[in-house]
């Protein structure tokens, strides 16, 4: 294993640096430093993918055939520590980074010619319909039907915690399609478009205040059963194969490493006065200084061919829960001004219905306390989301360590 840096790689890093500074622009950045979750503010991300785009950046973990850039695993790790550390905004995951690792697995070339090019311009943007009430982390439980009818499948049931249904005009779904035998079998991959009639998406108030996330009903939706991805009933494959860049796609530690050093440089005075809070911290940084050891291990052993597989889920239970207890320490250094409820301070990744701001803008603190109360609120989700981290503890239990 080596894990230095090479003479290309670093000179791939002032590249990386010198395309940021000349256009990252301010309004845009102040969303990614502003976002209060994983989620940013949608016009903006949109408005980065498009210069992203331009530079042939928008996907660069796509194949070279698709738009991809045929970067390294290093390549790919320096960029995103570089985008982080300027504060340029996330895109949305759902298309870019976890349905279109799908199509380009298990999609038919009709497929990949209208939706791959569409996605990387954002005229496609999928939101994730795999939850439903009663089946979150035990996806086999899901019981939305689909039925087929000559050359299309009706749909009858709904999803739930669908992030970006309302700016969404497509959604990547998993249906049932099949009840006989195990669980698992019997599932459909299915793209559904959602303009179609009988769909309706009703937002609603997460914990934070904020409407990110819809449940989405289906009554008698006619979807073409063209848009199957994979085969009917073989779906459980097909979401499996997307579930590991869900959870392990990507690199935690950079962003981590990002708000620990910044949660630093703002609770100076509080690291002086209390020797607890200064030791919390620091262990805080020296175990996230070894999930990135972790993740450049991953690199390496990827850069030879090797795969992420069940690892992908170590990844995620650590990067995770690092993440909500970087939350809880800016909570607790933010004080009393941490305990004031003002989104306006911020870049919400949806519309906060009720919340008036002041006309004047006041914000009680610094932005960064303001911040406080509504990243750890969000960050309660991230042991949840992608299958929840006892079901991820439970995958490792048993293909890594064969309980």
């Amino acid at each position: 294993m080596d894990i230095r840096w090479s003479e290309d790689e670093l000179a791939f890093r002032d590249e990386v640096q010198a395309f940021l500074d000349a256009n990252l622009t301010p309004e845009i950045a102040e969303a990614g430093l502003l976002a209060t979750s994983v989620y940013p503010d949608h016009e903006a991300s949109m408005a980065w993918q498009e210069i992203l785009h331009r530079q042939g950046w928008a996907a660069p973990h796509w194949g070279p055939e698709h738009g991809g850039t045929g970067w390294s695993v290093a390549q790919h790790y320096l960029f995103n520590r570089a985008r982080i550390e300027a504060g340029a905004p996330s895109l949305s995951p759902m298309g870019i980074s976890m349905v279109a690792h799908v199509l380009q697995r298990f999609g038919r070339p009709d497929q990949q010619a209208y939706f791959l090019p569409r996605i990387l311009t954002g005229e496609v943007f999928f939101c994730q319909g795999y939850s439903e009430p009663g089946a979150g982390s035990d996806l086999a439980a899901l019981q939305m039907a689909a039925v087929a009818d000559g050359n299309d499948f009706v749909l009858n049931g709904s999803k739930i915690w669908t992030t970006h249904a309302e700016e969404a005009n497509w959604m990547f779904a998993l249906v049932r399609t099949g009840r006989e035998g195990r669980p698992q079998q019997g599932i459909t991959f299915l793209l559904v478009d959602m303009s179609t009639p009988g769909i309706e998406v009703r937002p609603f108030t997460m914990v934070s205040g904020e409407e990110v996330q819809s449940q989405v009903f289906f009554t008698d939706v006619r979807v073409p059963q063209a848009y199957v991805l994979g085969e009917v009933d073989q779906g459980w494959g097909v979401a499996k194969y997307l579930l590991e860049f869900e959870r392990g796609g990507g690199a935690y530690a950079p962003d981590l490493q990002v708000r620990a050093r910044r949660l630093a440089e703002v609770a100076a005075d509080r690291l002086r006065e209390d020797p607890l809070f200064e030791v919390r911290l620091a262990a805080a940084r020296i175990r996230i200084d070894v999930l990135e050891l972790l993740e450049l291990r991953l690199l390496s052993a990827a850069s030879e061919g090797g795969s992420v597989g069940a690892l992908s889920s170590m990844m995620k239970i650590l990067g995770t829960e690092l993440a909500q207890h970087l939350t809880e320490l800016a909570l607790d250094v933010a004080g009393p001004e941490g305990l004031v409820y003002q989104p306006h301070a911020a870049r919400p990744g949806g519309a906060v219905p009720g919340h008036v701001a002041p006309a004047d803008g006041y914000v009680s603190g610094a932005p960064w306390q303001a911040l406080a109360p509504l990243r750890y609120l969000n960050e309660r989700a991230g042991s949840i989301y992608a299958g929840s981290n006892e079901i991820q503890r439970n995958i490792l239990a048993k293909l890594v360590l064969g309980l």
